[in-house]
Parts: C-alpha cells; structure tokens; sequence
C-alpha cells in the first residue's frame, strides 16, 4: 500500500515535470516534424530509458547529495556547460534552417539513442528527483527500501513517458505546419537554453 502511494506521487511529479516546453519534450516533437511521429515515440522510449537511470542515481545519491553541496554545486557548472553549448547550436540552426521536408514515417531505431542522449543531456531529472526521493524519505538514511526504489524509479520513467506520448499525440495539431514549427522550436530551444543559463548562474552564485 505505501510502495502503490509512492508510486501515484512519484509518476505525478514526473509527468507534471515534463509537461512544461523543455529540452526533451520538444526534441520529441521536432522529430515528430522532421522524421514522423513514430520516430518521435522512439525519442520518447529512449529519453524515458535514461530517466528511469536517472531516478535510480538520484535515490542512491539522494543522502550524499544533501550533505555535499560542492556535489551539487560541480553538477550545476557541468550543466551550464551543457546548456551554452546547446544554446549556440539551437540557435545557429533555426538561422540557417530554410526549411524542412516532412520525412518518411518509417521509423528509424537511431531515435532510441537520440532520445537517450538528449535525456543525458538534461541533467536537471536527477536533482529533481533528488528532491522528490527527500521529500519522500526514500535513500536517505542508512538502509536502501529496495522495492520503494524500484516503484519510485519505475514512477519516474512512466511518468515521463506519458507526458512525451502526449506531445507524440497531440503532433496531429501541428502536421499541416511543419516548416514554420521546426523554425519555431529551434529558436524556442535556444531561448530555453538561455533560460537554463540564467537559472542555472543564479543558482550557482546563491549557493
């Protein structure tokens, strides 16, 4: 009964995480755009694969992060390393982006990699689960709950799976505009790259 309410808390917090214009969720519905929507839902396996490790880590290392600020101050810098150069990538591209022919809807088994390595990329799941495994009380202490673990990780990947399913879903609404998405999202990837930056400077400066 406790593992079942961990699991409804934790598959909440990470669906409601993801549903927000991020870095992941709009890779997903760019390659809806550029390659159809079946590679988009590759992209979302693979990135839901990565937060389940994620979610594992971040349960793991939940006790020794709360005690380590330089832990946590050394994952904010990598970040903002991450997020300059994305910024100048997204930014770049939606410059030279003339347009996009709507691709072919055979899906490709690279998306899988792709969704992981974008869910690499994004390092905020683990302090975000971080946060949700204290709140919780799971891993911190001596002892590791193992079956809460495996409900709160399995949470946290279901979670965030559906939240991407519904940008590969909802991808109907947006087919008829291709082009004018694409460039749309490369410039709002940017923005939200600047975005992270800005937060992830006044978070390293306060702490």
């Amino acid at each position: 009964m406790e593992e079942a309410k961990l699991f409804l808390i934790t598959y909440f917090a990470a669906f409601l995480g993801v549903i927000p214009p991020g870095l992941v969720n709009m890779t997903v519905a760019k390659t809806c755009v550029e390659q159809g929507k079946k590679n988009g839902l590759y992209v979302a396996v693979g990135a839901s694969f990565i937060v389940l490790l994620q979610a594992f880590i971040a349960v793991l290392l939940a006790n020794y992060i709360f005690s380590n600020p330089f832990v946590q101050n050394i994952l904010l810098r990598a970040g903002l390393v991450i997020f300059i150069i994305l910024g100048i990538y997204f930014f770049v591209k939606a410059k030279r982006e003339e347009g996009i022919e709507h691709q072919s809807e055979t899906a490709k088994s690279n998306s899988i990699f792709k969704g992981m390595l974008i869910a690499v990329l994004n390092v905020f799941p683990i302090p975000y689960f971080v946060a949700i495994a204290g709140a919780l009380n799971i891993g911190v202490g001596a002892f590791y709950p193992w079956l809460k673990i495996f409900s709160f990780t399995l949470a946290g990947a279901i979670g965030t799976f559906t939240s991407l399913y519904l940008y590969v879903v909802f991808f109907n609404k947006i087919e008829g505009k291709t082009e004018s998405f694409s460039r749309f999202s490369n410039y709002f990837m940017a923005l939200l790259m600047l975005v992270l930056i800005v937060i992830t400077l006044f978070r390293i400066y306060t702490s």
